[in-house]
Order: C-alpha cells, then structure tokens, then sequence
C-alpha cells in the first residue's frame, strides 16, 4: 500500500488527463470539483502507484519530480518510448528514465539493479 500521494501542479485538466491516460496509461480513480467550473483535484494510478493532479493554485507550484520504483523500467519504456529517452544508469544502483509532462512536472521511473 503507497502511504504517501505525491501531488503535480496542473494548467489544464483536459490536456493532463490526456497525457496521464492515454498517453501513459493511467487510469482517473475519482474527480472532485467544489462547483462544475471551479479547479480540479484528480487521483490517477498505474500499478498500484498514485498521483494526485490539482488545478488548484495554493496547492503546489508546477515543474515537480516524484520517483516511481517499478520492477522493470525497460518495460515502461517499451509503452512510453514518445514520451522520453531511453533508460540509462546513470545514478549508482538504478536504471531509469525521466518522463515529463505538459506542465513541465518530472516523473523518474527507477528499477534498482542488483548488486554485483
């Protein structure tokens, strides 16, 4: 179970709930709006890991980095390939890439490689 949701600042829901779901294969688990044309607060989720999306302004400030541990990057990679670079190992210990979103948030998708 993830015991903590990150949160992305978000311009505009319409073009992030694109990017997230089709674009990266998450799904919108729930929305809430305080009126039907106020800002939105949205979780999505892929695999067991959530994000939180928010419209709202004192939330958080946009060009965020959250890391997402999976079992095989390379597989990410393999449905993201449009979406950013081939993984690399440049950080000791992981193998990972960098996916960025419309509103310049960061996402590091890691696999940890064993220990020679």
């Amino acid at each position: 179970m993830q015991n903590v949701i990150p949160a992305f600042r978000i311009a505009d829901y319409q073009r992030s709930k694109a990017f997230y779901v089709e674009g990266m294969g998450f799904q919108v688990d729930w929305e809430h709006r305080f009126e039907p044309d106020f800002p939105a607060f949205v979780q999505i989720s892929k695999e067991g890991m959530a994000i939180y999306l928010t419209e709202h302004a004192g939330d958080c400030e946009a060009g965020g980095l959250i890391h997402f541990f999976v079992p095989d990057v390379d597989r990410w990679y393999d449905e993201l390939k449009n979406l950013a670079e081939p993984p690399n190992e440049d950080l000791e210990g992981l193998r990972m890439m960098t996916v960025v979103d419309p509103d310049g948030n960061q996402l590091r998708i890691c696999t940890r490689l064993s220990a020679s």
